[in-house]
């Protein structure tokens, strides 16, 4: 499953396109805990969150994230959407509960 795979599940909706639309998503990973999701998420995972700042964006890229979707009807805020649109971070929104959101991403990858 790509990152431009998410557009196709429905109620997902894109915040910032970044150029890596072709990737490979390895896993849905859920945390709020951005300390945890530093040391803990893997490469290419999608990261299904509340948190739409960017301290989010700069763990994102630590990480080497595949992309965030902000669950629960969370928004970048407009310090965050700036530099999800410099560092190139493809970001996805959702009204869909976290777990809800992480299950349809891991049900696209498994078919």
């Amino acid at each position: 499953m790509t990152i431009s795979d998410i557009m196709l599940i429905e109620n997902f909706n894109p915040i910032n396109i970044g150029s890596n639309m072709d990737r490979e998503i390895t896993t849905p990973y859920c945390c709020d805990l951005l300390s945890i999701a530093m040391g803990k998420m893997p490469p290419g995972a999608a990261w299904v969150t509340v948190m739409g700042n960017v301290n989010t964006l700069a763990v994102a890229c630590l990480t080497d994230a595949a992309c965030i979707i902000l669950a629960e009807g969370s928004k970048l805020d407009e310090q965050a959407m700036i530099k999800a649109k410099e560092k190139d971070i493809t970001v996805f929104s959702t009204e869909m509960p976290i777990f809800d959101a992480a299950l349809a991403i891991k049900q696209k990858i498994h078919g």
